[in-house]
């Protein structure tokens, strides 16, 4: 801690990112004034820990143990990231899927304690006012949303804002990103929800969303304006709308250091779910065809890099383009269905019979798999679990959607419904299901498995921009550290509390990429994994 007179008394005591409350010891206390301004007793972080668990455990609901750590956050992140780091298993739940869903909806109804940047329309042409008022003299990382498709949630405006606030705390706690080189942001542009327009309590614009030039002008500003005062900064697109979400990524994608998570993210996270479940089966992935409930951003983010990966196995990209359907709220996505296809359904709009049922869809392609991302809860019906399994020893179904509320089926039913033989995964937390003896534990396909660990590679070598072999980089090493023990009681992922040394090691892999491709900014280290570990921000004792 730099001695300073803004580092003296009540100002340390109110900076969270150097507050250290009661752990401070007595030579910290004399040295920075606060002598009298704390109780006597020099408490360890142990103590700390146990005085906050105590606390959280009287907390009745996940949104109540929110709200006592939204405020410990503000307060002293050391310790907040200590609890998140050492009990991740019971917080990251709370700090993001599925609690996160009911923070957002409630976001301008408890906000108290200003974080990160929000930018408006209004703002257009004084962003960089903005990015400069950040107090940040480094940022690393930088979650952004626009609020209009938050989770399977919606149009949230500027109560979005939960989730870059959600996501950075994973960074830190998952993959050691400094906290204060963090920096969360909310394009706040309006909202169409009636319900937010008419809240007397929304903190937002109240107006409807604005779109076409002037919107791409404020995005262009604020990547311009955030590049210039952050070279090297990783910018992470979170939530946004299908109508921006692609055309943004492809604007961007090969100039910056970015990427979109729900896109590329949730694609990472599946594509190494199938190759976990391809090790149960014993089949190829040239082999496997599946079947998308949902043709947005996530679906086409996965199906493009399952795509990817076949190609990259010796398959040609138009034959396995053909090993991928989606289905859309109109039905199965064809060639011949008479509609205008959005640009990114156009790759998977193959010559087949129409049809408006996903249990006809599944009779009619036979998919070794079902992918659910569609947001529309219970959409993967007894009917069609039955199905799977008729047609598949082992079928493959993943449920995800999140939060909770909205997953196409749950464990217990995707077990039952197969007899126990689903290779399963889904978007938020189940339980462990016990059918028939035999106990099954779901684990969540989810982002936060790599996209910490992503950008901490990233990050770390000053990566230039983000190809597609990153991503497949990071799939591969993920799927690696899926024990025999993982699959044989039918989860897919490593256990979460594994969570920092899986990213330590994703990020490594990450790295490796970026220096043996020429996408680094600086020099290799003779011990890489090494490196990337000595880089992660760890909690002071």
């Amino acid at each position: 801690m730099t001695e300073c007179k803004h580092n003296r008394g009540n100002a340390v005591l109110r900076n969270p990112l150097i507050n250290r409350s009661a752990a401070f010891t007595q030579e910290e206390r004399e040295q920075h004034g606060l002598r009298g301004l704390l109780p006597p007793a020099v408490t360890t972080m142990e103590d700390q820990v146990t005085r906050m668990r105590t606390i959280l455990d009287r907390c009745p609901t996940s949104f109540d143990k929110f709200l006592i750590l939204d405020s410990l956050h503000a307060t002293d992140e050391n310790l907040y990231f200590k609890l998140l780091i050492d009990y991740i298993d019971d917080y990251m739940p709370v700090v993001y899927t599925p609690t996160v869903g009911e923070v957002c909806q409630k976001f301008s109804h408890i906000y108290r304690h200003p974080r990160g940047a929000f930018i408006s329309i209004n703002d257009k042409g004084h962003v960089r006012e903005i990015i400069e008022n950040c107090p940040n003299e480094e940022v690393d990382v930088i979650v952004v949303t626009d609020g209009q498709r938050i989770l399977g949630l919606g149009d949230l405006g500027i109560n979005g804002m939960g989730i870059p606030c959600g996501k950075l705390s994973l960074y830190t706690a998952c993959a050691g990103i400094d906290p204060a080189k963090t920096l969360p942001v909310t394009i706040d542009v309006g909202t169409n929800t009636e319900a937010y327009l008419n809240d007397p309590l929304y903190l937002g614009l109240r107006q409807e969303r604005v779109t076409g030039e002037a919107y791409d002008e404020l995005i262009e500003e604020f990547m311009v304006e955030a590049r210039r005062r952050w070279p090297n900064v990783l910018i992470q697109f979170e939530d946004f709308g299908n109508n921006h979400a692609f055309d943004i990524l492809e604007r961007y994608r090969e100039q910056c250091l970015c990427f979109n998570d729900d896109i590329q993210g949730t694609a990472t996270v599946a594509v190494t779910g199938v190759y976990s479940a391809l090790r149960v089966t014993g089949q190829k992935l040239a082999d496997q065809k599946f079947l998308f409930m949902g043709a947005g951003e996530a679906a086409t983010g996965i199906a493009q890099l399952i795509v990817d990966a076949m190609v990259e196995e010796g398959m040609d990209r138009e034959e396995a383009l053909k090993h991928c359907a989606l289905f859309d709220s109109k039905g199965l996505v064809t060639s011949t269905r008479g509609d205008k296809l959005a640009h990114h359904k156009v790759p998977f709009a193959h010559d087949m019979p129409n049809t408006k049922s996903f249990l006809e869809a599944v009779k009619l392609l036979r998919p070794t798999g079902i992918l659910g991302v569609s947001a529309q809860p219970n959409t993967f019906t007894p009917e069609i679990l039955r199905e799977m399994a008729a047609i598949n020893e082992r079928p493959i179904i993943f449920a995800l959607s999140n939060p909770t509320s909205r997953a196409e089926c749950d464990a217990e039913t995707a077990y039952r419904e197969t007899e126990g033989r689903a290779l399963f995964a889904s978007g938020s937390p189940f339980a462990p299901v016990t059918y028939e003896g035999h106990t099954f534990v779901p684990r969540q396909g989810n982002n936060s498995y790599v996209f910490p660990g992503l950008g901490l590679g990233a990050v770390f070598t000053k990566a230039k921009w983000m190809p597609t072999g990153m991503f497949l980089a990071a799939s591969r090493e993920l799927a690696k550290l899926v024990s025999e023990v993982d699959l044989e009681q039918g989860s897919l992922y490593p256990p979460l509390s594994a969570i920092r040394e899986v990213s330590a090691l994703i990020g490594t892999a990450v790295a490796d990429y970026a220096y043996e491709h020429g996408l680094a900014g600086n020099e290799r280290p003779e011990n890489l994994e090494a490196a990337v570990r000595a880089f992660m921000f760890t909690p002071k004792a």
